[in-house]
């Protein structure tokens, strides 16, 4: 758009560790990079918004007078205004083009960031201070996608997004949050290209744990899913039923794999080789456990680690979309590596959270 008057961006994100831990109340540890995507506009003397969005060929205009009817399953920049409006925050007319790079539909979360960026935009537009808060941002966001259409998703996504840098997030009562330090170096994020159904994966493994977790607790009252792997919790787990013995086994052991990870960011020196074997021990539970992974995205991360990246990883729900390798150096021979494949391979660095850029 030219002569925009305001422009936000925010960013996507890459999930370290912890995947599919967040709507447990467990732990994560994600990064945002530096893929990102844009709301600019300009003031309008109505009633309407009206976006642009070039990069899948859609145009939405509505008027913001009365509550938005829903048109499509995800109407996430309605819900937003909508959930603006409930609140009795002001609202202006724009003419506004959404722009981005962050892979569509592809484990990097590409929704969360665009809800995260409107919301910013909204606030920004109003003038109002919460604008500057991200922890505010990251709950808009999380009620404009997942609350407002009760899906099964969690807050990861949108925290990760408004914050920026590397989080630590856990997300029982009450959340913990911490922003780690970034001795990260670069990544290869690359897409297979493959569709996947993040609801319906979500769905799928939450409820299969939770129904393992309570039959568990059949013969183990105290058990949660914060309980130790003791001889006699893992002895209860091998009793359930494939799908909910895996699923469950999966996420205790991703949670002890994400507290790992936690720790080895606090060390006095961070040791990339370590972080590189539990991004590579963290898909090999992704893979087997969860199974979430894909006969492509395996060869893309065996080209990777043949390449010499330290360890890679599928991220996101899974069941396609895009993985990442740890590639600190020789990242473009990573890539190239990945491409011979089939991947979609593009080098990346994190970055800043959620910000004003006009």
């Amino acid at each position: 758009m030219k002569n925009p008057t305001l422009r936000v961006s925010s960013p996507g994100r890459i999930c370290l560790l912890g995947e599919h831990q967040d709507y447990f109340g467990l732990a994560i540890i994600a990064a945002a990079v530096d893929l990102r995507i844009a709301f600019a506009g300009r003031p309008r003397p109505d009633d309407r918004i009206a976006l642009d969005l070039p990069d899948v060929g859609e145009r939405e205009e509505f008027s913001f007078a009365g509550e938005i009817p829903y048109e499509k399953k995800r109407d996430y920049l309605k819900s937003a205004v909508n959930i603006h409006r409930r609140a009795g925050l002001p609202l202006s007319g724009w003419d506004i083009e959404v722009r981005g790079d962050i892979p569509i539909n592809a484990g990097t979360s590409s929704s969360s960031a665009m809800v995260v960026a409107w919301n910013k935009f909204l606030l920004e537009a109003a003038g109002d201070p919460r604008a500057k808060d991200p922890r505010e941002l990251a709950e808009l966001g999380f009620l404009s996608e997942v609350a407002e259409f009760k899906e099964p998703g969690g807050r990861m996504d949108h925290y990760a997004s408004a914050f920026g840098g590397v989080v630590w997030i856990r997300f029982d009562k009450p959340m913990k949050f911490a922003q780690l330090r970034n001795p990260l170096g670069t990544f290869v994020l690359a897409n297979s290209e493959q569709k996947k159904d993040t609801t319906g994966m979500l769905g799928f493994i939450k409820s299969h744990v939770l129904d393992g977790a309570a039959l568990v607790r059949h013969a183990i009252p105290s058990f949660t899913l914060h309980s130790p792997r003791t001889p006699k919790v893992l002895a209860e787990i091998e009793k359930l039923p494939e799908d909910n013995r895996r699923l469950l086994l999966g996420t205790l052991t991703t949670r002890d794999i994400t507290a790992r990870g936690a720790t080895l960011f606090q060390a006095p020196r961070f040791d990339e080789a370590e972080f590189g074997r539990l991004l590579t021990e963290q898909h090999d539970v992704l893979r087997d456990l969860l199974r979430i992974s894909t006969p492509k995205i395996e060869a893309m991360i065996g080209a990777a680690l043949d390449a010499g990246a330290l360890g890679a990883k599928i991220n996101g729900s899974g069941g396609g979309g895009c993985m990442f390798a740890y590639a600190p150096s020789g990242p473009e021979k990573v890539a190239a590596a990945i491409a011979a494949v089939g991947g979609r391979p593009q080098i990346v660095r994190v970055d800043e959270g959620a910000r004003r850029e006009i």
